[in-house]
């Protein structure tokens, strides 16, 4: 039951925003590492982790510092002029991930945008496609974004319905099916890139069979066409490595960055790439205002020295296999659930319901009421993502409270 506080701060929400969100009825005011409170000072896991910006945690008192040391000295100059920070961070990104490049930008879906055009740029310049003639694989089930160019190759149709025009030059298969990626190489000569994640977060956690990553690339490189890896939400050790893609032991042609990149602090995105590739960008064809601020460039290192110099990685890795273990070992007593799947610490639990049932939300409320926040993903499944400081001892309790929260169902 909300209080009158509460009611309040959610009309007024809804009053002055747009509805594109339906969020969770809770309202947060504080946090701090794995957790979270309402403006009742009532404590909860949070298993959202801002869909994984905050990978380093709420508030995180490192990463703070750095903010707001260079928020007292300079936060914006525009790329109009060079600036102190932004040089060395980027070294230190670039050297962190394995690359020559970065173009900073802001938002995940800015990035997946800046990857399209260099891809599309490399594939008019570089591979000698023809001019307006460059296309890019995509994969059915996807999220890069909610851009008019991004929702063109979207698999949702609630997402493009009415924004047509749509944009072309794009070519959708299916996920997880390297006979399907061979087949569209093998057609068209026109393919300039190959846009993949890893593991599809907002498609419900869908964890692609080992060895498929290796095998697109290897695909990839047979046919001169770029391998892009949408790491947005998987990237910045979410599965366990720095990057989704190491699992299989590969290098993407270029990486897109962001949420966790910022750890919450300020929106910060990328795409990594070699100095080749990049090369095809000139003065003038992209940019941002606000992409590679001196205050972006300081979030962005400490984002990611602290989640390399803190072991994040191994730590979702380990916490991940629990995780997942004890998630199976519930889905043998409680029938509400029919699957258990993840990487690292992003995980879902797929359950025995309609994809159009209300039953995923009702657990989810219940979760809520017992200090856990999570929220449904694709109908019938729920997704488990806490920010990866979690200790092995928190995790447990978040475990018994999701079993609890589950009893009732």
């Amino acid at each position: 039951m909300l209080s009158r506080l509460e009611e309040s701060l959610i009309k007024k929400e809804e009053t002055f925003c747009s509805n594109t969100y339906n969020p969770l009825p809770v309202v947060l005011k504080k946090g701090r590492g794995v957790y979270v409170w309402d403006v009742h000072c009532k404590k909860y896991f949070d298993f959202l982790s801002s869909y994984s910006a905050v990978n380093q945690g709420h508030c995180n008192k490192k990463i703070l510092r750095a903010f707001t040391r260079q928020a007292r000295k300079l936060t914006l100059t525009s790329r109009a002029f060079y600036n102190s920070e932004l040089g060395d961070s980027l070294e230190y990104i670039t050297s962190a991930f394995g690359y020559d490049k970065m173009l900073p930008m802001n938002s995940g879906a800015e990035a997946v945008e800046t990857a399209i055009k260099i891809c599309r740029k490399w594939g008019h310049e570089i591979k000698k496609i023809k001019e307006d003639s460059a296309k890019i694989v995509v994969c059915d089930g996807n999220f890069h974004g909610r851009t008019t160019t991004v929702v063109s190759f979207s698999p949702s149709l609630g997402s493009k319905k009415n924004f047509g025009p749509l944009t072309p030059g794009f070519e959708m298969i299916k996920y997880n099916d390297i006979e399907a990626l061979e087949k569209v190489l093998k057609k068209d000569k026109n393919i300039a890139g190959f846009l993949v994640e890893p593991i599809q977060g907002e498609g419900g956690v869908v964890v692609p069979d080992d060895g498929y990553l290796k095998k697109c690339k290897k695909l990839c490189e047979d046919y001169n066409v770029l391998f892009i890896a949408d790491e947005i939400q998987t990237g910045v050790c979410r599965t366990g490595k720095l990057l989704a893609s190491w699992h299989e032991g590969i290098k993407p042609d270029m990486v897109i960055l962001g949420k966790a990149l910022s750890a919450g602090f300020y929106p910060v995105s990328g795409v990594l790439t070699s100095k080749e590739i990049m090369s095809v960008m000139k003065v003038g064809q992209h940019g941002s205002t606000f992409g590679g601020n001196p205050l972006a460039g300081v979030v962005a290192k400490a984002s990611i020295k602290y989640a390399i110099d803190y072991k994040l990685a191994e730590n979702a890795q380990s916490l991940g296999e629990i995780f997942r273990s004890e998630l199976l070992k519930i889905s043998s007593k409680r029938k509400i659930i029919k699957g258990v799947r993840g990487k690292g610490l992003l995980n879902a639990i797929i359950l025995d319901c309609d994809s159009k049932s209300k039953t995923p939300w009702n657990i989810c409320l219940k979760m809520r009421d017992n200090g856990l926040l999570a929220k449904p993903t694709q109908g019938n499944k729920i997704r488990f993502a806490p920010p990866l400081v979690i200790t092995k001892r928190q995790l447990f309790k978040a475990i018994n409270i999701i079993d609890t929260s589950l009893s009732e169902f």
